[in-house]
């Protein structure tokens, strides 16, 4: 088998942009230019996927770069079936950089004869011949263990705290990070430590999915500067509810941070027209245009990260170190300077 010698990347259509990133960033890694590989991922007339790869990956150690975001079956089958094409031209091996991991709401029966999708999705990742998985923030953390394989959760909380420690420079005092529901405090937690703030939990009660009954603001937000932090943002409801009680509360303006912009439905008008000062997002998932010409929308670059994680992966160094400042801040010079 030939020497591996050179990561190689390939993309989907889920998030070409933030693929590209990872490309040109890692050329200014290697010192030589590094291309996504050339292939074509196309629908014939009947919406089936038809993949085609134009280069030799006999041996090389490939890498996938493909969320399984909205339309998230589409993005899952061609994740699915770059990995099948792979796979029978003799890849040495497979990582899925799966920045989104779609599904992982469905992480376990919450009624009786529901499935568990996520565990499902890893199924049929597993299957189609992946042989590691690279990722950030899981909506729950636990989804790791329904792969019978190695996977790296990433998270967006190192970014996030070089992000709040740059814009609010002088005014950290006054931050009061806040986690949107009970189950969310682990994450506002890390991230609370990471800026050295205090905690405030919005506590809410759903009557359904996607519909909040009552919340109540649980701690003194008394004119703070309010960080709501969570792991992904779908319809924006509950986060344009809970930065408005924020605001009854007695906040003196509320910001959002979260990793994953799904942004369905309404959720772009309902931000722009909310208490919300500004939502930032990464771009996990590409943004759409709407949510690029939202003025109080701003995105954080996720291509820095995973690049590094992608270089570790294949030089087998360690991928946790990108949780320290000391490992992620250089990745970030220029971008944050302080």
């Amino acid at each position: 088998m030939p020497t591996i010698t050179e990561p190689k990347l390939i993309s989907g259509n889920a998030n070409k942009p933030l693929a590209t990133a990872i490309a040109r960033r890692m050329s200014m890694h290697r010192g030589m230019n590094v291309d996504l590989v050339d292939a074509r991922v196309e629908r014939f007339n009947d919406q089936e996927i038809f993949v085609e790869c134009y280069e030799n990956v006999r041996g090389e150690d490939m890498f996938i770069i493909q969320p399984t975001s909205n339309p998230a079956n589409d993005n899952l089958m061609e994740l699915l079936i770059i990995t099948d094409a792979l796979k029978r031209s003799s890849a040495g091996r497979i990582t899925a950089v799966i920045p989104y991991f779609g599904y992982a709401r469905q992480d376990r029966r919450t009624k009786a004869r529901t499935p568990i999708s996520a565990k499902l999705v890893a199924n049929l990742i597993a299957e189609a011949g992946v042989d590691r998985v690279l990722t950030m923030d899981l909506h729950a953390a636990q989804i790791q263990g329904f792969f019978d394989m190695p996977v790296d959760n990433l998270y967006a909380a190192p970014i996030f705290a070089l992000d709040i420690k740059h814009h609010f420079k002088g005014a950290t005092d006054d931050i009061m990070v806040v986690s949107p529901d009970v189950g969310g405090v682990a994450r506002a937690r890390e991230l609370a430590k990471r800026i050295d703030a205090p905690l405030s939990i919005v506590d809410k009660r759903r009557e359904k999915p996607g519909e909040v009954a009552e919340m109540t603001v649980i701690g003194s937000v008394e004119g703070k500067k309010c960080i709501i932090v969570d792991d992904l943002c779908d319809t924006a409801g509950t986060l344009c509810k809970a930065a408005e009680h924020l605001m009854d509360a007695g906040a003196s303006e509320v910001h959002a941070y979260i990793s994953h912009g799904v942004m369905s439905g309404p959720a772009v008008e309902r931000v722009k027209n909310s208490h919300l000062k500004t939502l930032v997002l990464t771009d996990s998932i590409q943004p759409t245009d709407a949510v690029m010409a939202t003025p109080n929308i701003r995105i954080v670059p996720t291509a820095p990260m995973f690049t590094q994680a992608i270089l570790n992966t294949w030089n087998g160094t360690s991928v946790s170190s990108l949780f320290e400042d000391n490992t992620l801040v250089p990745i970030y010079e220029g971008l944050y300077n302080t």
